[in-house]
Parts: C-alpha cells; structure tokens; sequence
C-alpha cells in the first residue's frame, strides 16, 4: 500500500521531468513550446467561454426557480417505476447539461437523506455512471465548429439511460 501511495504521489512530477527532459534530448525549446501552447489554450478558453456560461446561467435559473423540483414532482410516477425516487429525477436531468450543478443537487439529497440511504447510494452511482452529455457536445463540437453531430447525440444518451439503468441494479444490491 505504501508503494502505491509513493506512486500516486510521485507520478505527477516524474511526468513533468520526463517531458521537459525528452524535449532537451531532443533540442527543442521547450519554454517556446510552452508559451505557444498556453497562447493556444487561451484562444480555446475563449472560444469556448460563451457555451459554458450560457450553459451555466440556464442551470443556474432552472435550479433557482425551482422549476427542477416542480419537473421532479411532475415526474415521481413514472419514475417510480423505474424504482427512481422523486429527487434523483432532477439530478438526472441537470447531469446532462452540468456536473457542477448536478453535484449540488446531489450534496442537498446527502443533506436530506444521507450518504448511505438508497436515494444517497443510487445518487452516487448515478454521478459516477453518466456523462454531462449535452455539455461535452457543446464544448467539444463547437470548438472545432462541427454543426452536425450524426450519432453522437443519440448514442451518447443510450449511454446515460444504461448508466442510470446500472446504478439502479447496483444500488438495489448495495441498499
């Protein structure tokens, strides 16, 4: 155990010597490289900066509104048979368009039900078995400006529904 948590501490910087080492070696200027790909970076972040906060506002009115707990009471019956309680519904549904929002959502489930519960343990998995689907797209796609998606979408939320799918069946073993 002690060798790995040597590793797990040690890999971080022996990443970073042997990239600066390899680029030495090879007679690259390796500050130049740096700045250039830092002056990149940046362009991206700005590319991108409008999506995110476009993204982030809508979040944050939907959660503010209560909009979020009024869809999850919309949706308790449905749900229910999915043996989906009522407050994950809306943690299902902001997890596709934020994490960070999705992550409040479910440290107030932890608040109200606890970390072990069935509603907390579901909760959980859930985070861990899905993808924030519509954010990655819009960040991803409207970087390099792709306007047609095929599959992606499509196949991208398969995924979500066999993840929340997953964390039910796992979190019905673990309750």
């Amino acid at each position: 155990m002690s060798f790995i948590l040597f590793l797990s501490e040690a890999m971080v910087p022996l990443i970073l010597f042997y990239i600066v080492g390899f680029g030495i070696l090879s007679k690259r200027p390796v500050f130049d490289d740096f700045i250039n790909g830092a002056k990149d970076g940046m362009k991206t972040v700005a590319g991108i900066m409008p999506t995110l906060i476009g993204l982030m506002t809508a979040v944050g009115v939907l959660r503010a509104s209560g909009f979020l707990d009024f869809l999850g009471e919309l949706l308790k019956n449905p749900a229910s048979w999915l043996c989906l309680p009522a407050p994950v519904v809306p943690v299902i549904l902001v997890r596709l368009v934020s994490n960070s929002a999705a992550t409040g959502l479910v440290l107030d489930i932890f608040k109200e039900y606890g970390t072990d519960s069935y509603v907390g343990m579901l909760t959980s998995i859930l985070m861990s078995c899905t993808e924030t689907v519509f954010y990655c797209l819009s960040i991803y796609f409207g970087t390099v400006k792709i306007k047609k998606t095929r599959y992606t979408m499509g196949g991208a939320l398969l995924a979500t529904a066999a993840g929340v799918a997953a964390s039910i069946i796992l979190s019905r073993f673990l309750a």
